[in-house]
């Protein structure tokens, strides 16, 4: 299966461990972001991943793109140029304090591309898949221009397209996401979305939820989903659903609403190591799901048993494999360990 993904991979500078900004004189350098997230994932369960994005020619962008290809994504297409490849600052939170995101990102490579950096009709090429989020046209007009070309090839070639909603206040306005996401929408088979998202991009609030808390209700976000496939004729809707007890510990599982009927997974309560990219390896698992299994009820399962597993792992990569989701399915998480 040829899965292509198009977003900003960044430079992730993090204090070790759970320390707080310059506590210590030391970040930890590594690489991350949404759609790169994914193309990782989505390589390591054995699929043909492509991530699509601009870096600078300069060192920093060719370790991001030797970071990539160490996990095996395909990086054929990444064009070069530009000045300078995106930064993000992350403080993890634990117990009572919340982890703290700052971006330094503006007038990245991927955010000053122009549509000649990009042969979509070459990239799509026997793809099946492809896969981006709503961070993406957040970055720019011009990077907004460029993923709707590239929706637009896609479609015409019939590949199907899903959506992580992941609206960021940090980056545009409520009123600015709706209105360019509204229009992308129409190129969508998937889209995935959690609650806080539906609410701030497209006014669709999940009754009964409280977003700050946590607190879920099921039928609530079935009814969101009902009005999103309503709205814009989704395939299917999914929606990660977590349950903030503290920044240290999760009740964490997803639901998938398709054929207007809706499967949620397990509960999986997680003690948290690294929460940051647990959406992305939601959408590489679902993107999965989708494509190997045929029960409805098979496919969420392993998208929500494969975020957890990342949320225990350090970094944005969920460095995980198939048989390593299954087994987590099949024991339920004791943590014994696999000799």
């Amino acid at each position: 299966m040829k899965i292509v993904t198009f977003g900003e991979i960044m430079l992730r500078l993090a204090p070790f461990g759970n320390l707080r900004f310059f506590q210590e004189p030391a970040f930890e350098a590594t690489f991350g972001g949404g759609e790169a997230n994914v193309a990782v994932s989505l390589s390591l369960f054995d699929q043909d991943a492509i991530f699509v994005t601009k870096v600078p020619d300069n060192a920093i962008g060719n370790a991001a793109i030797c970071e990539l290809k160490k996990h095996g994504v395909n990086t054929k297409y990444i064009a070069k140029g530009g000045e300078r490849l995106g930064i993000y600052y992350l403080e993890k939170g634990t117990s009572l304090r919340a982890s703290n995101v700052i971006y330094d990102r503006a007038n990245s490579s991927i955010a000053t591309a122009v549509e000649k950096d990009f042969n979509w009709d070459e990239i799509f090429e026997n793809a099946t898949w492809f896969h981006f989020t709503g961070i993406t046209p957040a970055l720019s007009d011009g990077a907004a221009q460029i993923l709707l070309s590239a929706l637009k090839t896609a479609k015409s070639k019939g590949v199907k397209v899903s959506c992580d909603l992941n609206y960021r206040k940090k980056l545009w306005s409520t009123s600015k996401a709706k209105e360019v996401m509204t229009n992308l929408m129409q190129y969508v088979d998937v889209l995935i979305a959690n609650e806080e998202d539906a609410e701030k991009v497209f006014g669709i609030k999940a009754k009964n939820a409280n977003i700050t808390k946590g607190i879920i209700e099921r039928e609530s976000f079935v009814d969101v989903a009902k009005q999103l496939v309503d709205k814009f004729n989704f395939k299917a809707v999914a929606v990660s659903l977590r349950e903030s007890i503290s920044a240290s510990v999760n009740n964490w599982g997803g639901m998938l609403y398709i054929d207007r009927k809706a499967y949620f997974s397990k509960t999986h309560n997680i003690n948290i190591l690294d929460r940051v990219g647990g959406g992305d390896s939601f959408c590489a698992g679902l993107i999965y799901g989708l494509n190997k299994f045929e029960k409805p009820q098979e496919i969420i399962e392993f998208a929500a048993a494969a975020s957890a597993l990342k949320q225990t792992i350090e970094g944005d990569f969920n460095l995980t494999t198939v048989n390593e989701v299954e087994t987590l399915l099949k024991t339920g998480g004791c943590g014994r360990i696999q000799r």
